[in-house]
């Protein structure tokens, strides 16, 4: 992957670690959303070896309020310079399904553009990836967030998703973009059914050639399948990004860094 003419080796697993500087996301909701939270809570996902620092403004959480995009913009922007002034080496991908918001980002420093509608909620962002050239995270979604629940009908969840990928990766390659990461988006347009039938048929998705983000941590279908709460489902997602590892995925996008080098580092 070419970040701003470095590369980085996916060959083994990265780990990508969440900053949400949202009042509202489902676990750590509000509890970065200052520049000096956002900053310390960056410095410790880095030192506790996040190779990717993931950062979003706009809670996808089902009933989450809605943010205009000069509000998520006023968000993210000075965390990016907070961050690139303090840890100038660090890698940014930005959460985002908005192609202004993107660009701008991009020109504050970051450098990865992580799409959860996977280019289906704004038509300007696969334009908009191909000009600046950066990697581009290509979730899979259905609807929008306060939508997509009810978007769960499939024929074949594995076939229905991989055909979504190959249509718009296809859209992408044509206008010339390079660094492509496929994430499948567990709880996204899925029942909890589905999502393990997703997760255990994860290696199908190989056919695209591509590296596959996992991003599980600590979400419904570990939570409510184990009958618990988000802030005690750090055991459950390291078990279930043991089997996204052994199944091949090249990046894992967490809240708990440590616990996911550990994986890493253990089936080495």
């Amino acid at each position: 992957m070419n970040v701003r003419g470095r590369l980085i080796d996916l060959s083994e697993p990265k780990v990508m670690g969440i900053l949400n500087i949202t009042p509202d996301s489902f676990y750590d909701g509000g509890r970065h959303n200052t520049v000096s939270a956002a900053l310390a809570q960056a410095e410790k996902l880095l030192t506790a070896g996040a190779d990717i620092l993931d950062i979003g403004a706009y809670s996808s959480r089902p009933g989450a309020a809605d943010v205009s995009a000069a509000e998520e913009s006023a968000r993210l922007l000075p965390v990016i310079e907070a961050i690139t002034t303090r840890f100038p080496e660090a890698v940014l991908s930005i959460d985002t399904f908005r192609a202004d918001v993107a660009r701008a980002c991009m020109a504050a420093g970051a450098h990865i553009v992580n799409d959860i509608s996977g280019g289906t909620l704004d038509s300007g962002m696969f334009a908009t990836v191909a000009e600046l050239q950066v990697p581009y995270i290509l979730m899979h979604m259905r609807g929008t967030p306060d939508t997509m629940q009810q978007l769960t009908d499939y024929d074949d969840i594995i076939n229905d998703v991989s055909t979504f990928f190959g249509k718009q990766v296809a859209a992408l390659r044509q206008l010339g973009v390079r660094d492509i990461i496929l994430d499948p988006g567990f709880g996204f347009a899925k029942t909890l059914e589905q999502n393990y039938e997703l997760l255990h048929g994860l290696e199908a998705l190989h056919v695209h050639g591509l590296p596959i983000l996992g991003a599980i941590s600590r979400k419904s279908m570990i939570y409510r399948k184990l009958g618990i709460k988000p802030d005690t489902a750090l055991n459950g997602t390291t078990v279930l990004n043991t089997v996204l590892l052994m199944k091949g995925v090249q990046l894992l996008r967490v809240h708990d860094v440590e616990a996911a080098k550990e994986a890493i580092a253990l089936l080495r």
